[in-house]
């Protein structure tokens, strides 16, 4: 259940943060929705990047406990 909730912050604290960036920037520089529309498309990307980091993680420690378990 902990790693489940991981994954979803992790996913949504991207976005939120490529969207946070995106509206930062088009506020100061007054290009609305320029900015906004480049860095929530990267949010969503580095979050599911993160996402699938922390899979290929949990499953590399599922497969080193499961060759310890069998004596491998």
């Amino acid at each position: 259940m902990g790693f489940g909730f991981r994954i979803a912050i992790d996913l949504v604290c991207a976005v939120a943060v490529g969207f946070g960036i995106g509206y930062f920037l088009d506020w100061w520089l007054g290009t609305t929705p320029w900015f906004l529309l480049l860095f929530t498309p990267l949010g969503i990307a580095a979050g599911i990047l993160n996402v699938v980091r922390a899979a290929h993680e949990q499953e590399a420690k599922r497969q080193a406990s499961e060759r310890a378990e069998n004596g491998y």
